[in-house]
């Protein structure tokens, strides 16, 4: 009786533990290229992960590759690039947009939310007030448009 017990227990302690977890593994992969000393970037992988996506990580020194491969106009510059189901996401946009930009499939090359907003996720700073921003659209001319306000 007492293993069966323990036995169920394990099993529940099991389920809340994975659960997240599996979450996070059912999403599409997010290919995050950042600095190795970015903590801001680390921030926002982990609020994409909590939103169940799946990130591999590249620290790299040379971020300003990376953004020039992908074409990303400088006038949305941020600190970290990533791409997924074949956009590129730059700086700190929230998981509910990429999720919104995955499922609509707008002809865009992707999404920017250019410097670093306070508030922004991966940005919260304890004892600021957020700074409003727009995630903001961008393709292959280079032609910018407001996809969300926040």
């Amino acid at each position: 009786m007492m293993s069966r017990l323990l036995s169920g227990a394990l099993a529940a302690a099991l389920v809340t533990v994975s659960g997240p977890a599996l979450a996070q593994r059912s999403g599409p992969t997010v290919q995050v290229y950042k600095s190795p000393t970015c903590g801001c970037c680390a921030n926002w992988v982990k609020h994409l992960q909590q939103h169940g996506f799946t990130t591999q990580v590249t620290d790299t020194d040379n971020i300003a590759e990376i953004k020039a491969r992908h074409n990303i106009p400088a006038k949305v510059h941020s600190c970290h690039t990533a791409v997924v189901g074949g956009y590129v996401i730059e700086g700190h946009v929230p998981a509910a947009d990429v999720q919104r930009l995955l499922r609509e499939k707008p002809a865009v090359v992707g999404l920017a939310v250019p410097g670093m907003p306070i508030g922004s996720p991966g940005m919260e700073v304890p004892n600021m007030n957020p700074q409003k921003y727009d995630v903001i659209a961008f393709d292959k001319q280079g032609q910018l448009k407001v996809f969300a306000s926040h």
